[in-house]
């Protein structure tokens, strides 16, 4: 009677690790949520060690993973807790498509309920001192002009952190007043912005083209060593909300402002997913809940029902 063949070619998580990141690469997934991703098959591991479970493929069990997911509830926030969930299931639905083992130990898991948490949504006063930092005319040098573009693009488009930092000067249509980002899933879209955000622009382009690395990087974000990173923009937003006072924000808040002033004013839902690059109602929901109860106040004072009578 012939041998059977072994099991599976990689024991290990962490031998799978490697080829589960070329796969994601593969698939065109994002560099952030790659990291994410492997971050998260390692941070697993770790606790496996840690806690003397198995490491190998076919002798985890559910019992394994939701200690762990016990254990990020415990530690961290729980969105980032369901986050590294999702990832550990996309592992090892690869692990099990590879046939590193049978069925996925999360097979018949459930994901733990999250809270909505509301992101905060920053105040007219805040955004106002801290465009205070950057414009004038006492600052007029090349840090300045950027950072006023900056701040000017996620407060008027919403565009996430990496659709920012990703821009070069070729998305970039100052006549039609324009961006063309690429959102998640590689998509894109056209994202409009206004006079003011036209005008920050149009200065900070006057002096990017003596910038020393204009002409070998095409990034329209500049720094002194070439493009500004996610991080790079994020130390940027920090330093100047230091300067005028205020609690650090992330450029994520700026996202979640852009939509609440997008929907108190009264813009359409279908537009906002347009504009914000949303695939599903979820993220309209999320995004707008921050101030979603002030919204229905202000519109029931608008309309005043029951004045009617």
């Amino acid at each position: 009677m012939p041998a059977k063949p072994d099991a599976a070619v990689f024991g290990e998580i962490e031998d799978l690790i490697p080829s589960w990141t070329r796969s994601l690469r593969a698939r065109n997934k994002s560099p952030k949520t790659i990291r994410g991703y492997r971050e998260t098959a390692e941070i697993f591991r770790a606790f496996l060690v840690n806690k003397g479970m198995p490491t190998a493929l076919d002798r985890i069990g559910r019992e394994h993973v939701e200690a762990f997911v016990e254990d990020q509830l415990a530690r961290c926030k729980p969105t980032t807790a369901l986050t590294r969930y999702q990832a550990l299931r996309q592992f090892f639905l690869f692990a099990a498509e590879e046939g590193e083992l049978g069925d996925s130990p999360m097979a018949r898991m459930k994901p733990p309920t999250i809270g909505e948490v509301p992101v905060p949504v920053v105040s007219d006063d805040d955004l106002r001192r801290l465009l205070r930092t950057v414009e004038g005319r006492d600052r007029a040098s090349f840090e300045h002009k950027r950072d006023v573009a900056i701040f000017r693009l996620f407060i008027e488009t919403g565009c996430r952190l990496a659709e920012v930092a990703n821009l070069t000067t070729g998305d970039l249509d100052l006549d039609l007043e324009v961006i063309v980002v690429t959102g998640k899933g590689s998509r894109v879209r056209s994202v409009p912005f206004g006079p003011k955000c036209a005008t920050a622009l149009d200065r900070y382009l006057r002096l990017r083209s003596r910038h020393p690395k204009a002409r070998s990087s095409s990034a329209l974000l500049l720094g002194p060593k070439g493009g500004l990173t996610d991080s790079g923009i994020t130390q940027v937003l920090w330093r100047r909300c230091d300067e005028a006072g205020i609690s650090r924000l992330h450029p994520h808040q700026l996202r979640h402002t852009a939509a609440h002033a997008w929907l108190a004013a009264s813009g359409s839902e279908a537009d906002a997913m347009r504009l914000f690059g949303w695939k599903s109602r979820q993220m309209l929901n999320r995004y707008g809940a921050s101030n979603a109860d002030k919204r229905a106040r202000d519109a029931y004072r608008r309309l005043l029902p029951g004045d009617r009578l």
